[in-house]
C-alpha cells in the first residue's frame, strides 16, 4: 500500500516542478495541465479577496490610526447634506436601517468591494501569471502598461465621482425643502454611491480604449478629428443617461472629464500616426507598386526561451501536445 501512494506523490511533485517557470521557462502545458493551472490561480485569486475582504470588514468599523474607518469615509457624503436637511439623532449623522440582517450585508458588501480594490495586485498577478507564459517579452511590456494604465484610471474616475457624490446629493435632497426631511436607508444609499463609483471608473477606460485602437490601426487619428464633435456630443448624452439620478454635478463631471481624456487619446493617436507615417517615409512604403511585396522582415519570430532537448523516450520535445 506504501508503493502507490509513494508514486502518486511522486507524480504530483513532478506536475507541480512542470508548471513552475524554472524547471519549464516556455510555458508549455496540455490541455488538462491548463485546467488545474487555471483552477490553482484562480484558487489563489480568490484567496486574496476574502484576505481583503476580511481586512475591510474589520476596517469598516475601526479607525486604522489618521485614517478614518470605512464606514465613516462611506457615510461622509451622506453626513455633508446640511443638518435641517436630513433626519438627526441623538448620536448624530446615521443611515437608517430597515431590516434585521441589512448592516451586517452593506458591511459585508463595502468589505468585498473595499478588500478587491486593496489587493488588486495580488489576484491580479494571479491571472498575469496564468496568462504571461503564453505570450512574448513585446507582449508582455503591451499588456503589463495597459494593466497599470487601466487601474490609475479607474481609480482616478472612482475618486472623481466620490468628489462630486457629495454635491450630487446635495442638489437632490435639495427640492421640496421645507416639506420633506431626508432619512435615506443604507441599502439605497450605498448602491447609489457604489453604482456612481463603478459608472465613473468604467467610463474613464475610455482614452485607454481609443488609444489601444489606434495602436492597433483600426482608428486613425484623421478618422478621429472628423468625428470629434459627434462623440463630445455622445460622451454628453452617455454621461446624461449613465450618471444615477441624472443630477447635472455627476452628469457634467463626468462628460467634462471624458471630453479632456478623449482630447488627450486623440493627441496621442496624432503623435502616433504622425511617428507612423514617417517610417513609413523613410522606409519608402508609399512607393511601392501594388504588386511589390513591402520590405518587412519575414523571419517567424522566436519565444524568449528555447525549448529543451528531445527527451530519451521517443526523441519528443515538450511542446509535442501542447495547446
Amino acid at each position: 500500500m506504501a508503493e502507490p501512494a509513494s508514486g502518486n506523490g511522486e507524480h504530483r511533485g513532478s506536475k507541480r516542478r512542470k508548471r513552475s517557470r524554472r524547471a519549464n521557462p516556455d510555458g508549455t502545458m496540455t490541455l488538462i495541465e491548463h485546467i488545474y493551472e487555471f483552477r490553482r490561480r484562480l484558487g489563489f485569486a480568490m484567496l486574496a479577496v476574502i484576505a481583503g475582504a476580511i481586512f475591510g470588514f474589520i476596517w469598516f468599523s475601526t479607525k486604522m490610526g489618521p485614517v478614518p474607518s470605512l464606514g465613516e469615509i462611506m457615510k461622509a457624503p451622506y453626513c455633508a447634506i446640511p443638518a435641517n436637511r436630513r433626519l438627526n439623532s441623538e448620536m448624530g449623522c446615521q443611515l437608517l436601517q430597515t431590516q434585521p440582517f441589512e448592516a451586517f450585508m452593506i458591511q459585508l458588501k463595502v468589505s468585498v468591494a473595499a478588500g478587491a480594490v486593496l489587493l488588486a495586485p495580488a489576484w491580479l498577478y494571479q491571472f498575469w501569471a496564468f496568462i504571461a507564459p503564453g505570450l512574448y517579452s513585446k507582449e508582455r511590456k503591451y499588456a503589463l502598461t495597459f494593466v497599470g494604465f487601466a487601474s490609475a484610471l479607474f481609480a482616478s474616475g472612482a475618486v472623481l465621482a466620490y468628489i462630486l457624490f457629495p454635491h450630487a446629493l446635495q442638489l437632490l435632497m435639495g427640492f421640496g425643502e421645507g416639506e420633506f426631511i431626508t432619512a435615506l436607508t443604507a441599502d439605497k444609499y450605498i448602491s447609489f454611491m457604489l453604482s456612481l463609483l463603478v459608472i465613473f471608473g468604467i467610463s474613464f477606460e475610455l482614452p485607454l480604449l481609443v488609444v489601444m485602437l489606434n495602436r492597433v490601426g483600426v482608428v486613425k487619428y484623421v478618422q478621429l478629428k472628423k468625428w470629434r464633435r459627434g462623440i463630445v456630443f455622445a460622451l454628453f448624452v452617455f454621461a446624461a443617461f449613465a450618471t444615477p439620478g441624472s443630477d447635472p454635478f455627476s452628469m457634467l463631471g463626468l462628460a467634462g472629464a471624458l471630453t479632456v481624456l478623449f482630447e488627450i487619446s486623440i493627441q496621442m493617436a496624432r503623435f502616433h500616426d504622425r511617428k507612423k507615417d514617417k517610417v513609413r517615409s523613410d522606409e519608402g512604403w508609399d512607393k511601392l507598386a501594388d504588386d511589390e511585396a513591402a520590405p518587412f522582415d519575414y523571419t517567424p519570430s522566436k519565444v524568449d526561451d528555447e525549448p529543451s532537448a528531445p527527451t530519451a523516450s521517443g526523441g519528443r520535445s515538450s511542446t509535442d501536445d501542447v495547446t
